[in-house]
């Protein structure tokens, strides 16, 4: 499956498919469930071993600056073992598509289907 890159992505273009992996990997390990709340808003919802939230927080704040329209949100969730969150991402109506496609990968990762 293909995602969308926007053009007003400023991530050299040689790094893009190393950030994907990065993603594609924490969706394969951590994603649990994965809400579309509107067209420019998803919700998903992980779990993972001590170090998610860090991880999640590091990744995501580097794609927000080389994507600038992404916003992302991380809440923290009581866990039993490890630790859990929430990640709200939203984007601008006219990058909607963008959100779709990450949703998509999301959702495919987590589930272990072959991207």
């Amino acid at each position: 499956m293909s995602f969308v890159v926007p053009d007003a992505c400023t991530l050299p273009t040689v790094e893009r498919p190393l950030r994907l992996n990065e993603f594609d990997d924490l969706f394969a390990a951590a994603v649990r469930q994965v809400d579309t709340i509107g067209a420019t808003h998803a919700r998903m919802r992980l779990t993972g071993p001590a170090g998610l939230e860090a991880r999640v927080r590091d990744l995501t704040a580097r794609e927000a600056k080389c994507c600038s329209f992404f916003t992302f949100t991380t809440t923290p969730e009581p866990a039993d073992d490890g630790e859990a969150l929430t990640l709200d991402v939203a984007v601008p109506a006219h990058y909607a598509d963008v959100l779709e496609s990450l949703v998509l990968r999301a959702s495919t990762a987590s589930a272990g289907r072959t991207l």
